[in-house]
């Protein structure tokens, strides 16, 4: 039975759990004190380096911090730039990492840095990539890596809570990277009539004259939270009506 989170803080090498006030809680498994490893220490540098190095940064600009998102960053004739891996991994999560799972991160990122030798030799990487992740210490070493530990999100897009920011830590990714293509006079993120959290979408093109919303999330204590499960259960879509508050709140900047 995991210990509870009081227990957790004084021996984290413990299984214990982890909660927030958005209603999830996790069992994580027994562990030493988090503490910075040199190679995270050394790739959060290098990203901020590299990040410094682009005129339109499209996560957004500094302040940022590392997220642990897979970030594989590459260089051609006008730069650097970055893509990123099939997955991320974040650091409590190597845990429970299988390694030979792992080392087709690996195997995936060596692929494609096999057409960017100038990065590799740039960043270092030659060894991190020809070495089989085959143990926990393989699995951490390519966690805390500038091919894994390199992600550069601004506060609220990280680790924040609405209505500070929607961070990939707390909401779907799904929903939250919308935040980074959508138009900057349509709300994602709004408030239902209880004042709780509700994001949407548009339902048709912009110019349609169709103002409904498409409900993509909302909080567990909203009112739609149950309308929303049940829509999914049968899937089917939730939608609100041009003259509900949700879709007001949403296109109150073209209005």
């Amino acid at each position: 039975m995991a210990a509870d989170a009081t227990n957790a803080k004084a021996d984290p090498s413990q299984p214990h759990t982890e909660a927030e006030k958005l209603g999830w809680e996790i069992n994580i498994p027994g562990h030493a004190p988090r503490k910075d490893s040199p190679a995270y220490i050394a790739s959060r540098k290098r990203m901020h380096e590299l990040l410094a190095t682009l005129d339109q940064p499209f996560y957004g600009p500094e302040p940022v911090e590392d997220h642990h998102g897979g970030g594989l960053w590459l260089k051609d004739d006008d730069g650097w730039f970055m893509v990123r891996n099939l997955v991320g991994i974040e650091w409590s999560a190597q845990f429970c990492a299988d390694p030979a799972k792992v080392d087709l991160l690996r195997q995936n990122a060596r692929r494609i840095y096999a057409a960017f030798p100038q990065a590799v030799e740039e960043l270092g990487i030659r060894e991190l990539l020809d070495t089989p992740i085959t143990d926990a210490a393989g699995v951490a070493r390519w966690t805390d890596s500038i091919c894994n530990a390199s992600v550069p999100l601004e506060h609220k897009d990280h680790s924040a809570e609405l209505p500070s920011g929607g961070g990939v830590h707390h909401y779907p990714s799904p929903i939250t990277e919308i935040g980074f293509f959508k138009m900057d006079d349509f709300e994602l993120w709004v408030n239902d009539d209880q004042g709780q959290t509700v994001a949407v979408a548009p339902v048709d093109k912009r110019g349609k004259g169709d103002a409904r919303v498409h409900v993509l999330y909302a909080a567990q204590d909203s009112e739609l939270y149950p309308k929303l499960q049940q829509a999914q259960a049968q899937g089917d879509v939730l939608l609100l009506e041009p003259k509900s508050q949700v879709a007001q709140a949403a296109f109150a900047k073209q209005t």
